[in-house]
Order: C-alpha cells, then structure tokens, then sequence
C-alpha cells in the first residue's frame, strides 16, 4: 500500500477538527488582505514616497519579529483549564477585531491616529498569530500536517476571497454615519466575522494536553531549547538532546530524525534561511499590489485588492492538494519544484504588457495576462506555505512547538521587515516592474537553500 494512500486515510479522523481550528485562519485571512491594501492608500493621502509608505508598513512586521516568538513561548508554557492556546485567542482576537475596525476613522482624522490605531491592532493581531498557528500541531500527528495545512490554508484561503472580492468592494460604500467614518464598512463586516470565528474555537475546539496523551513533559528554558534547535553542544562536548526531541506532539512516536542529529541541526539552519528568502519576495510584493494596481493598470480603489483575491481563489482550490501531493513525492522536493514555478512567474509579469499586445488582447491584456499569473502564483505558492511549516513541525516536539513556531515568524517577519523599504526604493527608482524581478531571484535563493535539507519528512 502506497503512502498517499495510507496518509490519505489516515487523516480523514483529523479532517473535522482541522476544519474547525482553520476558523483561526479564517480570520486572519479577513484582516489581513484590506490591511496590506487600504493601509498604504490610506497612507498615500499623507505621504507621497513609495518608501516612506514601504518603511511604515514594516512597523507591523517588527512588532511580529519579537512578539510572535515571545507569546508562542508563553503559551507553551501556560496550562489553563481552557488549554495553553486558548486563553491568548480569546482574549487577543477580539481586541484585534475591535481596532481594526476603527482604521478607516482614524484614517480619515491624521496620520498621527493612523498610525497610533495600526501600532495598537497590531499589537493585538501579532500577539495572538503564534497561538493560532501552534493550535494545529498541538492536535494533529506529524506525518498528517501537510494535509491539515493545507485544510487550514484553505480557510485562511476563503478569508481572503471574502475579504477581496466581496469586503473590498464595500470600500467606497459611504456611511450612514457620516464622512469620519468613509470606508469603514468592509473593515467592521471582517470585524464581526472575526469575533464569530472566535465562537467557533470556543465552541468546538478542545486542546490536547500531556496529561491527556501520556507524553511526559520537562519544561526547558528558552535559550536551552533554542540551542538545542541549533544543536549546541553540552557540557561533555556531545550535542544536547531536548526531553522528547524527535517524538510528535500527541504521539510518543519518533519524528522524522531524532533531535541531537547533525543532519537536522543543518536542515533546521537552511530551512529558516529559504523561510527568509521566499518570504523577502513575498513580502516585497505584498504592500505595493494595491498601489501597482491602480496606479499601473488604471483599476479603481474598489479593485485594488483583485490581485490578492485571484491569487486566493487558486490558493483555496490548490491548499489540500498540494498537502498530499507533498506527502507523495516529499515536502522538500514539492517546495523546491514550487519554488522554480514562482521565480518564473514572477519573471514574466514585468513582459504582461508585451505579451498582451502580441496576442492582440487590446490595452486590457495586460491586466488580464497580470491577473492569470497572479492565479498561478496563488496555485503555486499554497504549496510552499502549506508543507514549509510542517517541516520544522516534523522535527519539534509538544514541549518546544511554539519555539519551532516562534523560529518560524523570526525569519519571515524578519524578511518581512526588510522587503517593503527596499522594494520601496526599487519603485522609485526602476518603477513597480523592478520588484518582481527581485523576487524571481530571491525565490530561485530559496530553492538553492532548500537543496541541503534532510529532515521535516512524514514516515509514512
């Protein structure tokens, strides 16, 4: 019996606990695309530099560098009633829900409260993302992640083709309350879906602890379990080994290589570093989308999340499947396949125009071209997003899964800091095309990175 098969099967038990914890994403995928859009817009009436706009979008992305890794810690080490994830998402994510509906109002009053109310909701939103992302893990056996990433990446997926297609759309609706409140409509609608994904966790969700799943528990200080990760040596000159290294969380069984192994020590280093790269050409892209499109393409504001949007449609329809495919052929060769794919797309969009205007598509084909590539690539990148995690999962166990998880939002949001201000400049200076070619080559990086790993791989 072939392992897709036996993976395939193995993972129906899961399949309705992972469709409930992907509520957690859903309501990531609601904020997060009308605020990597309308923000700098709304930005744009106060600044006139790409990369002032670009730096400022990175203040988001620095709060994430050091509070995701810190809350995610924390919440290993929180044992409540309720769980050790819980307790952060009930109290982070409707607070969170609550600024972010009052962006568009501050928007409208100064760039002082604009930027005060998007420190304060990030704050919030940052806190509770570690929580969200270990609850998964917490709950589903290793060699089962890819598919039930994919599951949640699907939700997250529906989030923001809800929030793109249909949210984006109520951007220039005016308000019964008057002018102050302009374009706040689609931000209090993601708001209260929000607040009933919250009620669903709380409802149907119930966290695994030890107790519950006979796996004996030894609470390591940080910086010890952070070098253990890295393979720091003991005091006898032999690698540390963490108290239930290599065994899944929930499970007792051995993970895919045993921690202390030199291979894994050198595939936790290069997965991180390809997590950067990929993640520098996402990023770089991902604030200026909006602005390339109506500034580029003519489209209107209420349209400037349509790339977002095509991008999510592909990404819900591909999320499961690239889980088991990547279960087929191993998550490190699906990944760097997709990596190939993405450099290549991204390599094509600065030629769209030129591609239209030979396929005689008239001066709508390159929006049109621009948009089919955006479609692949939310194909293609589902697949890099959905089995990355996974890897480093592979290797962790249920007393270090949040530092795994923290190691994780430390290099992406690390690249995610870096990017913006530097595509930024790339705009200014080449204009909106420079950065894709950027992000071509920071993808083909990744690939080359990713070529050492040897670990993260399901056993069966």
């Amino acid at each position: 019996m072939d392992k897709a098969g036996t993976g395939e099967r193995g993972f129906r038990r899961y399949m309705g606990l992972t469709f409930l914890i992907g509520f957690g994403f859903f309501t990531m995928g609601l904020m997060d695309p009308l605020y990597d859009t309308y923000v700098p817009i709304f930005l744009r009436r106060f600044l006139s530099s790409n990369a002032a706009v670009g730096g400022i979008m990175t203040l988001d992305n620095i709060l994430q560098l050091f509070l995701i890794p810190v809350i995610s810690v924390w919440s290993d080490r929180t044992r409540t009633r309720l769980g050790r994830r819980m307790p952060f998402i009930l109290v982070e994510l409707p607070m969170a829900a609550l600024l972010f509906s009052l962006i568009p109002p501050m928007a409208s009053w100064s760039l002082p409260a604009l930027l005060g109310i998007v420190f304060c909701f990030n704050i919030f939103k940052t806190s509770v993302r570690g929580p969200v992302v270990a609850l998964m893990p917490d709950t589903i056996p290793g060699d089962y992640r890819s598919e039930a990433n994919g599951v949640i990446n699907m939700m997250g997926g529906i989030g923001l083709i809800v929030s793109t297609l249909f949210l984006a759309r109520l951007i220039g609706v005016p308000s019964p309350l008057g002018a102050f409140f302009e374009g706040a409509l689609p931000f209090n609608i993601a708001s209260l879906g929000i607040i009933a994904a919250v009620l669903v966790l709380l409802a149907f969700v119930r966290e695994k602890l030890p107790e519950k799943t006979g796996e004996s528990e030894e609470r390591v200080p940080v910086l010890r379990s952070i070098r253990q990760i890295f393979g720091a040596e003991s005091r006898d000159g032999s690698l540390d080994k963490a108290p239930g290294a290599g065994l899944e969380a929930g499970t007792g069984r051995e993970s895919g290589i045993g921690a202390g192994n030199t291979r894994k020590d050198a595939s936790v280093a290069r997965i991180l570093l390809s997590i950067f790269f990929w993640f520098t050409a996402y990023e770089g892209a991902k604030p200026f989308l909006g602005l390339f499109l109506v500034e580029t393409m003519g489209v209107s504001d209420g349209n400037a999340a349509l790339a977002q949007g095509v991008a999510g449609i592909s990404s819900v329809i591909m999320a499961v499947p690239c889980g088991y495919l990547a279960h087929r052929l191993g998550r490190r060769r699906f990944i760097r396949i997709s990596l190939v794919f993405l450099a290549a797309i991204l390599a094509l969009i600065p030629i769209c125009g030129f591609l239209g205007a030979r396929a005689g598509l008239g001066p709508s084909g390159a929006l049109g071209i621009f948009l089919v590539l955006m479609f692949l690539y939310g194909a293609v990148w589902i697949g890099v997003t959905v089995n990355s995690f996974p890897m480093l999962w592979q290797i962790a166990n249920f007393g270090n899964m949040g530092i795994y998880t923290g190691l994780y939002y430390t290099f992406s949001q690390g690249a995610a800091i870096l990017a913006p201000p530097v595509t930024g400049l790339i705009i200014d200076l080449a204009g909106f095309w420079g950065i894709f070619i950027f992000g071509s080559l920071c993808m083909l990086a990744a690939c080359f990175t990713m070529g050492g790993v040897k670990a993260g791989e399901p056993q069966k």
